[in-house]
């Protein structure tokens, strides 16, 4: 498996482009903005996408959302708790965005526990809400997708509509840290860094 992290847009977000290098099948996470910039490294690996997913519905990880769906044809992926973000520009802050208001509909709604898959690999959605309701990370092999809920040695913001600081803590102490030390967490922003890093250095989880 591949992972390339393109770090698009003035907020800085981490787009992840995954694939199989059997198959040519992969898949986009969180196009947050510079649609021609994911698109031309799409194409210059010659990937077939099969699915778009985003972690959340907030603006700095859709911006180039419409470009990248138009320019692949792969459905988009959201949790249904995120529904409204998606579709309303004031609610997912993308009206007051540099960007401009992204409004979009999901192709279809994936819930926790849910698996999909592309080229030899399985996706698993995990349902992280906190950040925001319909937050989720993503979990393939060894290497985990933590959007906006964990981030190398911090949490995603929780005064955001919708955010709730114990759900986040929930979400990353009962589900994303029970993943062994040596899970690599790919983050919505900032570098990597690991599960067992997270459990003795992150002051979110330590306290």
């Amino acid at each position: 498996m591949k992972i390339e992290r393109l770090t698009v847009g003035v907020y800085a977000a981490n787009c992840y482009i995954i694939y199989c290098e059997d198959t040519k099948e992969g898949i986009v996470i969180d196009p947050g903005e510079e649609g021609d910039k994911i698109l031309k490294r799409i194409e210059e690996l010659n990937l077939d996408v099969k699915y778009i997913i985003l972690t959340h519905g907030h603006g700095d990880h859709i911006g180039g959302l419409k470009e990248v769906k138009e320019g692949t044809q792969a459905p988009i992926l959201i949790h249904e708790g995120d529904r409204e973000l998606l579709n309303d520009g004031t609610k997912n802050l993308s009206s007051v965005m540099a960007t401009g208001s992204v409004q979009l509909e999901a192709d279809r709604f994936v819930k926790d526990g849910e698996e999909l898959s592309f080229g030899n690999y399985l996706v698993k959605i995990i349902h992280t809400p906190g950040h925001t309701p319909g937050g989720i990370s993503i979990n393939i092999d060894s290497s985990l997708f933590t959007g906006d809920t964990l981030f190398a040695g911090s949490i995603g913001r929780t005064d955001f509509p919708g955010g709730s600081y114990e759900q986040i803590i929930n979400s990353i102490k009962e589900k994303l840290v029970l993943f062994s030390d040596d899970t690599i967490v790919y983050p919505g922003h900032g570098p990597s860094s690991t599960i067992g890093r997270e459990k003795v250095s992150n002051p979110f989880i330590i306290r």
